[in-house]
């Protein structure tokens, strides 16, 4: 008797003879079984992740709408602390601080970082490059709290700053650079500049080295001199880590805290003053533990809001 049953074309045969359904390929069982597989390795980051990063600053959100001295009983406050921070002429005046050292922190080291770089690239083959690339380098191997002592030191009213200005004949301009109100804050930002310089020069030089050498040469080909070089070629090419060194250096400035606290304690009165110090203060000192939440969520907020926009720039810019 004849078989009339249909055949199956895609069916497979396994080892044993047996059939397997074509819809269970051996590939996509490899494909799921690969991808569960990268999920168990990120399980545990992102565990990590959310205990440390994501709890505290629910947490944080949660504890800026309470009135609480972190011990006793809290009272709901609703967005009263939220008011403060933007109508209390201290609290404003600290946001205004790190603003302020942006400048610092952020445009010199890059504009800075920038110069050295290309001199640094031009004369790569020398030793010199080399140990420069190590000196600039070192406040990032020193401990900030070991720099400002060292800076503190340096720049106090009998410090080695002071001295070579006598020493020079300008002695009627010496003060103590980080007790005055006038320079207290430039003081702390030079500070900050120092500590920052090192790190936008390598990351603008590491920018530097993926450049086709054959781009200056059609440069130069072309007529172009330093700066047209500069502008043409180098500027374009690096924009990536560019905005790498801005968004670092930008967080650097709003969020400063450890080398404004060795340096000034945030002194004199309050002219160094900045959030990260101030919510210190206003948690562990004044026991104000909502009002400090609210600020540091408004800093977090702010830290956003001045990032992002220089991401998206970047990556506009990388995409043209």
């Amino acid at each position: 008797m004849l078989d009339l049953t249909p055949s199956r074309p895609n069916a497979a045969r396994g080892p044993a003879g047996a059939r397997r359904a074509p819809w269970r390929k051996p590939g996509a069982r490899r494909a799921g079984r690969a991808r569960w597989a990268g999920w168990l390795f990120v399980i545990p980051a992102l565990a990590m992740y959310g205990l440390f990063v994501l709890r505290p600053l629910a947490l944080t959100v949660q504890y800026s709408l309470y009135q609480w001295d972190g011990i006793g009983p809290s009272t709901w406050a609703g967005l009263s602390n939220y008011r403060t921070v933007f109508s209390d002429p201290t609290l404003l005046a600290t946001i205004g601080n790190a603003f302020k050292l942006i400048v610092s922190f952020s445009v010199i080291p890059v504009l800075l970082g920038l110069a050295v770089a290309v001199v640094i690239r031009r004369i790569s083959a020398s030793r010199l490059a080399f140990t420069a690339r190590t000196v600039l380098f070192l406040p990032q191997v020193i401990p900030l709290v070991a720099a400002g002592i060292a800076w503190s030191w340096l720049l106090s009213s009998t410090g080695v700053a002071n001295q070579f200005l006598s020493a020079i004949g300008l002695g009627g301009i010496t003060r103590a650079w980080l007790g005055d109100f006038s320079t207290a804050l430039p003081a702390v930002g030079l500070i900050g500049a120092w500590v920052l310089l090192g790190l936008c020069t390598v990351l603008l030089m590491s920018g530097m080295t993926k450049i086709d050498p054959s781009l200056y040469e059609a440069a130069r080909i072309d007529g172009a001199g330093l700066w047209r070089e500069f502008t043409a070629v180098t500027l374009p090419s690096i924009r990536q880590e560019i905005a790498v060194c801005v968004t670092v250096t930008v967080i650097a400035a709003l969020a400063s805290f450890d080398i404004v606290y060795i340096s000034t304690q945030g002194g004199p009165g309050d002219a160094t003053m900045v959030p990260g110090l101030e919510i210190y203060e206003l948690a562990f000192s004044h026991r104000q533990v909502g009002l400090a939440s609210a600020l540091a969520v408004v800093l977090v907020v702010l830290v956003l809001a001045c990032v992002l926009p220089i991401q998206r720039l970047a990556r506009k810019g990388s995409a043209q």
